[in-house]
Parts: C-alpha cells; structure tokens; sequence
C-alpha cells in the first residue's frame, strides 16, 4: 500500500483541476508550491469557487499508486526528473498531455528502468478548458470534463480499477481500447485547430465562420484523419468535424493562448506530432503542413 493514493506532476489548468477534485498529492515548481502551500489551491468553475489545501512537494520521494502527468509537452524531460524513479515502483502512469509522442517519451525516461513495475497507459482529457492565471489558482470552464484512458497492456477491468480515484464529481471516466485510439481520436483535430488559431489568431468561432479558414480546416482534418487510418485507428473527418463545429465560438486553444501572450505553445508536441506521424506512415499532409508552418511563422514574429 502507497502512501498517497494519487499525484499529479504539474497542477497548472488541467492538473490543478483534477487535484482540487480528487484531493491529490500535487508536483511542481517552487513557486506553484509555495503558493499552493501559503494559500491553498483555486478552483474557479462558473460562479463556483473551490478552495482546496492538496499537500504539495517539489519532488516526489514516496510511492503512490497513481500519477497523472499534465505538464505542457515542453516540459515533461524536465518534470521528470522531479520524480524518484522508486516511489513509482507499482505505481500507474497515466499522462493527458496533447500530441502522440508523449507516452514514448515517457517509456524511455531512464528513470523507469528503476521501477520496472510501474505501468505507463495513454489517457487523454477533453469536454474541459482549464487555465492557471497564476500559480495556486485555476480558471475552468465548463464545469465537467472527460479523460479516456486505454492500454496495450492491462485488460479494461484492471485499468478501470487502478484509475478509479478519478471518478469524482465534475469528471467523466472512459475506458477505451486501443492506446493509439485514444492519442488519435483527439490529436486529429487539436492539430488543425491549434494550428489554424495560432497562423490566424482568431477563435474557433471566427475559423468556422471565416469561408477560406473554414475550408482549409476541413481539409487538414481530411489529412489527419488519413493518416489516423493509416496507422490502424478508426475516426472519420465527418464526426470529428463535427466535434469541431460543436466548441463554444469563443474558444482558443491553449497553445493559441500561449502563443498571443508569448509564452512557449505546444505547437511542435500537437501539429508537429501528426505531421510526423504522416511522414513516417507515408501519408501526404500538404495543407496540415502549410498551417504548421504559418503557426511557427506566427509565433516568431
């Protein structure tokens, strides 16, 4: 038996969301600790406040029977090492961080040669967005969201019960089949919209009704969703346009917010990632590619 049931490595928007609601043990920087420490952990949903006091530590030290992992892509080699490779001995590894290369990151993290009991799935998290202003306090809306988790490993009545401390009110918990399922159904479109938002700097609403934004979207899914295909894994542009046409207008994707404030985005981590996953699979990706590349030319001016 660990000493603390779940933690979360980065309680920034999505990771601080999930700590308030569960209660978990949270990882992060000095600051975020000291804040959560000095004043408790902020969850503003709608016209709800939640104040929350989770322990929270630097590092790691203790075993835990869960970690879900919510740092930004650009960060995981270094939250890594924030973590004793012995207190995840046993422990189940579940990161929702966006793109399709994460979950390799983490199974080569040199660390994990030190627990080698400890199980790594792919999870995804969505129906949510989920800011941190300022360390210690988190903006979300709407009020629920849903993770999907799968593994090529465990069956799904093993892995329903390892996650089932996430299963609180204000989340939603599938379990699906298939890890590449699960990186895919999300990624496909996260890469155009991300992509789209950060070239344009415009909302999903303004893409949609934008007659020339709106036709590239669609045919930068068609692209994804091919590739998606190709590599083994069921979705089509119809549904997941669908899915876009059903976000709130005003929605921006955190990289697109991270990249109108000038902090570092996941650009490379979500469209990159798909862009590379074309390549590799033989699938061409002329429109995808040209978005990612306006992104990247956006971001530097």
């Amino acid at each position: 038996m660990s000493e603390h049931g779940v933690a979360v490595l980065g309680p920034g928007g999505i990771g601080g969301m999930l700590a308030v609601r569960t209660g978990a043990l949270c990882i992060g920087t000095a600051r975020t600790v000291a804040a959560i420490r000095e004043r408790g952990l902020t969850l503003v949903h709608g016209r709800t406040t939640t104040v929350g006091h989770p322990e929270a530590v630097e590092r790691l030290e203790r075993r835990v029977d869960l970690l879900v992992v919510t740092v930004k892509a650009y960060d995981l080699d270094e939250a890594l090492d924030r973590l004793a490779p012995e207190a995840l001995d046993g422990a189940m590894i579940l990161p929702l961080l966006n793109g399709l290369e994460h979950v390799g990151r983490i199974r080569a993290w040199n660390g994990l040669s030190q627990a080698p009991s400890a199980t790594v799935v792919a999870g995804s998290i969505g129906g949510v967005e989920a800011f941190s202003p300022e360390p210690g306090r988190v903006v979300q809306k709407p009020p629920g969201a849903r993770i999907v988790a799968a593994s090529d490993e465990l069956d799904a009545h093993s892995l329903a019960r390892a996650l089932e401390p996430l299963r609180v009110p204000g989340i939603e918990l599938r379990i699906e089949n298939g890890e590449r399922a699960v990186l895919w159904e999300k990624a496909v479109r996260l890469a155009v919209v991300a992509a789209a938002s950060i070239a344009s700097g415009r909302s999903v609403g303004d893409l949609r009704g934008g007659a020339v934004w709106r036709d590239r979207m669609r045919r930068a899914l068609v692209e994804a969703v091919e590739a998606a295909v190709a590599d083994g894994v069921h979705v089509t542009a119809s549904d997941q346009w669908a899915i876009i046409e059903s976000l709130p207008p005003d929605l921006m994707p955190s990289a697109a917010r991270d990249a109108l404030a000038g902090r570092p985005t996941e650009l490379d981590a979500i469209t990159g990632s798909v862009v590379r996953a074309g390549a590799r699979l033989g699938v061409p990706m002329p429109v995808l590619d040209e978005l990612l590349a306006e992104a990247r030319q956006a971001i530097a001016a």
